[in-house]
Formats: C-alpha cells, structure tokens, sequence
C-alpha cells in the first residue's frame, strides 16, 4: 500500500512539473511591420507580459499586477536592464480557453524563442512577454556595451518555456561561429557565448567620414538576432525634420501676428476715419 501511495505521488509530481513548463498557444500575425501575439490560454494557465503590452483580452481572463521578481530584482532590471519595475501576470482561472492579445510600442516584427534551458541576453526595450518556467535577471553586459551606450547590464532571460521579443523593423536570426561586425543599434538579443569587441569600421579616416564610426566585433559561437531599422538612425533622421517643422511653425506664427496686426492698424484707421467723418456732420 505505501508503495502504491509513493508511486502515485511520484507520478502527481511528474504531471505537476509538465503543467508548469506547458507551452502556451499563441500566434504572431500581422508580421513584419505590426507584429501581435495572439495567445489563448487553456484552463489554469498563464503568461507574463511587460507592463502596457496588453491590447486587448477575454472579460474572464485575471490580470495581476506585481513587482518583477520582487522589490530589488525589479529595481535592478529598471536601472540596469532597461526594463519595467513591473510585470502583469494574466491567467485563466475558468474551465474554456481565453484569450489574451500582446504587442510592442515600435512598428516592426516580433519573434519568440523556446528556450529548452538555455539563457539570452536582451537589449533594453525588447522583452515583451514570458511563459511559467521563464526567469528573468540582470546579467553583466561588460564595459564594451557600456562603451556603445547599452549599458553595464542586460536583461536576461533563462529556464524552459517561451520568451516573446520585439524589434524596430524586421528580426533577422544569426548563427555565429568565430567573429562578425554588426553595427550595435540593429543588435536586439544574443546568446551568453557572444563576447562584445570595439573596432573602427574601417581607417581612421574611412570611420569618421561612412557614418559608421566604432562599430561591434562579435565573436565566440551562439545565436543572435539583428533588427533590420535603428531607432538611433530613425532619431537621426527626425531631428533635422523636427528644426524645420518648428522653424516653419515659428514663421507661420510670426505672418499671423503681422497680419493680425495690420487688420488691427487697418480697423483702427477705418474708425478714424468714419469718427471724423460723423463729427464733420
């Protein structure tokens, strides 16, 4: 009879730990510009998503809202892993399925990445959402992406189950093995066996003058994902289109004050006039 009983609770504990690494359905569609991830939760599921990335969701579906990991391992993925101090937990408490629908604040694609006990690193922003056997930490990104503008740390992600990211523009998935130059603003995740390097992208000369400047030499073997648009280039663009929109406005205003004024000379005159004309009567 015990032994019946210990087989029994061996087997309760194998199914527990299938329900807790379950994959959650979900489907991207509306790829590559306006990427959203549709996901329906069976009964007793749940996944986690970055706070503000819910567009819509079933009326019976529970939304909680709590720290990442708690109060410090929040704050540390705030300051250094350029995420949100919070999360919200969005699970099925009901007996059908219910769904619940993600997306990104950037226009670009949105790809997911089934972990099998591996860890990757994020860049700031690109997280979106996770399923039950995912945890989230802060990793040391080294002086090299300090250098570039990206930080000490990165987010990082590991354990089983899916992670769900997002890009500016589309993701392209890469296979490193030895070394490769990618500019550091179109890099959005890697594995940890990618080590970051600085180089010019050419002479001295050739890198002040392509635009191109210090780019990034990674090297080592691992998975990485380049996003096809860079919001640093996107900025670039915008500023200069920003100073001649204000200038033109400023110019606008500055013609409908003077025309304000001279139809304010032109009625004071008209008065005058027409004053000196009753007083003459």
């Amino acid at each position: 009879m015990t032994l019946n009983i210990d087989i029994i609770q061996s087997l309760e504990k194998k199914k527990k730990k299938k329900v807790k690494y379950k994959i959650v359905q979900c489907d991207i569609r509306y790829k590559p510009a306006f990427a959203t991830i549709f996901v329906t939760l069976d009964p007793g599921e749940i996944i986690t998503a970055e706070a503000g990335a819910m567009v819509s969701m079933d009326s019976m579906l529970t939304m909680k809202t709590e720290l990442s990991g708690g109060f410090f391992p929040a704050l540390a993925k705030k300051c250094f892993g350029g995420e949100s101090l919070f999360v919200n937990i969005f699970s099925n408490n009901t007996s059908r399925p219910l769904q619940v629908v993600l997306s990104q604040s950037v226009v670009g694609d949105i790809a997911e990445i089934d972990l099998q006990g591996r860890e990757i690193y994020f860049q700031p922003g690109a997280y979106i959402a996770h399923t039950s056997g995912v945890q989230m930490s802060v990793g040391w990104a080294g002086f090299t992406s300090w250098f570039m503008g990206e930080g000490l740390f990165k987010l990082k992600i590991g354990g089983k189950g899916k992670v769900f990211f997002g890009a500016y523009g589309g993701i392209t998935k890469k296979t490193i093995k030895g070394q490769f130059i990618v500019d550091n603003s179109h890099l959005v995740a890697y594995e940890p066996g990618i080590k970051m390097g600085i180089k010019l992208s050419g002479g001295l000369l050739g890198s002040l003058t392509s635009g191109e400047g210090l780019v990034n030499r990674l090297s080592g073997y691992g998975d990485i994902y380049l996003q096809s648009r860079s919001m640093d280039g996107l900025l670039r663009f915008l500023r200069p289109q920003i100073g001649k929109v204000a200038a033109a406005a400023r110019g606008r205003r500055q013609m409908n004050r003077m025309l304000r004024d001279q139809a304010m000379d032109n009625l004071g005159n008209m008065g005058n006039i027409a004053g000196r004309f009753f007083d003459g009567q």
